[in-house]
């Protein structure tokens, strides 16, 4: 990669990612006004509990795509072409058992999402064969996770937009088909998601071969290379500390919402509101970091410090720039975005009172998103989880001590210094980790 990036090369890289993630919650959007128009309310209250469970599914196991990142961007660095497909290799085989072992235990792990959420006994049914119907994809969802670290580690975003698109769109026809069509109900969703799932399982894998044969190898790739002793080690330790760095993030998140319940109905919902916006907001700063774990991974492999320094500031002025932008539009047209989400009155002045606070939280967490692309790209996981732990911490005796002088305004204070808190705390092992790169052998 060159030392000296321009924000021009970054943007070429970016703009696909956040093309990438929006078709995400637009499908969701679209899901729920299908099954919200052809559908009955349990159909509807089906695929919110049943969409839910797969959410945290794909979230927590998320690490999937965020190591492979890490590690095929810093095999690729380095030129070596061997190391990408053996970290391919041992990611996908990791998915697999992964998605192999939710599917055996479809019946448990069906009962226990219905222990944890609660609904009508005609939902809890029809929530049921949702989440029955959607473990069936459960493997090929987990390896196209891997897929994507793939293509982000090597530079390939406008691959992951297609598969993206791809994806989204044929479930998108399917649940039309089955849903409006077929009048399959909230079974029609899950089984038009599921086949979307393996048909995109199909399709990144034909996306990863013709990017992996940009980066030929000397040698072919062996079982003895893919599953040695010591990668896996360092490849589930990473794993490991991703997936407890995003449980504390998600608890975080909940944090927020059950004390958000506590002030009733209406700020919860307002609450509810704006963190949907936030959501939003969050798959544009997402690219920039996502560039960042490819660009970062690709300078440490290579032992560049000044492709690093490249890497990091250029990434985070567009990510600067645009997180200022998406503040400075919420504040401004905030009010017009709430009354389009919602016609509660008491709900959009409940909303209103917070949006300042909103507002600053999308201007200061893109700090937070920039040094997670970093470290993921460095594959510092442990210092992601040590960060994780003690911005946490604060988080949850910062809102003890807030909400009870200020409310649901010191809930919002203690959720903005929650994200200074992650950031601070990862910001403390960035120097070690610049000077790290130095000691790496320079490539001739």
């Amino acid at each position: 990669m060159p030392s000296d990036l321009t924000r021009a090369e970054v943007l070429r890289r970016a703009w696909p990612i956040i093309l990438a993630n929006a078709t995400v919650p637009l499908l969701s959007l679209v899901d729920t006004a299908v099954i919200g128009n052809t559908g009955s309310a349990t159909d509807l209250g089906a695929v919110a509990l049943g969409g839910l469970v797969f959410n945290f599914i794909h979230v927590g196991l998320n690490f999937l795509r965020m190591s492979t990142t890490g590690f095929v961007s810093q095999a690729g660095g380095a030129g070596d072409a061997y190391e990408v497909r053996a970290v391919f290799a041992r990611g996908l085989c990791v998915a697999a058992v992964i998605g192999l072992v939710l599917l055996l235990l479809k019946l448990p792990v069906t009962a226990l999402s219905m222990q944890l959420l609660h609904g009508s006994d005609s939902v809890e049914s029809s929530a049921r064969a949702y989440v029955g119907v959607r473990l069936w994809a459960a493997p090929a969802g987990l390896c196209t996770h891997v897929v994507r670290g793939v293509l982000i580690g090597l530079g390939h975003s406008r691959a992951l937009l297609w598969l993206e698109g791809c994806l989204n769109g044929v479930n998108l026809a399917l649940n039309l088909l089955f849903v409006a069509g077929l009048g399959w109900g909230a079974t029609g969703v899950a089984l038009g998601t599921a086949i979307a799932e393996w048909f995109g399982f199909v399709l990144a894998l034909v996306l990863v071969r013709a990017a992996l044969r940009k980066v030929p190898a000397s040698k072919p790739l062996t079982w003895s290379g893919v599953f040695r002793a010591s990668e896996l080690r360092v490849l589930f330790q990473a794993n490991a500390d991703i997936l407890v760095r995003t449980v504390l993030l998600l608890f975080g998140f909940a944090v927020f919402t059950d004390a958000s319940a506590q002030f009733g109905d209406v700020v919860l919902a307002a609450n509810h509101v704006l963190l949907q916006i936030i959501s939003f907001c969050a798959f544009f700063l997402d690219g920039y970091a996502n560039v960042a774990e490819s660009l970062v991974g690709s300078a440490l492999g290579a032992g560049e410090r000044r492709a690093f320094d490249s890497a990091v500031r250029r990434s985070s002025e567009l990510a600067f720039a645009n997180a200022a932008v998406l503040a400075l539009g919420l504040f401004g047209f905030g009010p017009f975005i709430i009354r389009a989400l919602t016609d509660l009155p008491a709900v959009q002045a409940a909303a209103l009172s917070q949006l300042p606070l909103a507002a600053l939280y999308i201007a200061l967490s893109v700090a937070a998103f920039q040094l997670d692309g970093i470290f993921i790209g460095a594959t510092r996981t442990r210092d992601m989880r040590n960060a994780s732990i003690a911005s946490c911490a604060v988080f949850v005796i910062a809102a003890k001590l807030l909400i009870e002088q200020f409310g649901n305004a010191g809930l919002w204070l203690a959720f903005l210094i929650f994200v200074i808190a992650r950031a601070l705390t990862l910001g403390a092992y960035y120097p070690g980790l610049r000077r790290s790169i130095a000691d790496l052998p320079q490539r001739l």
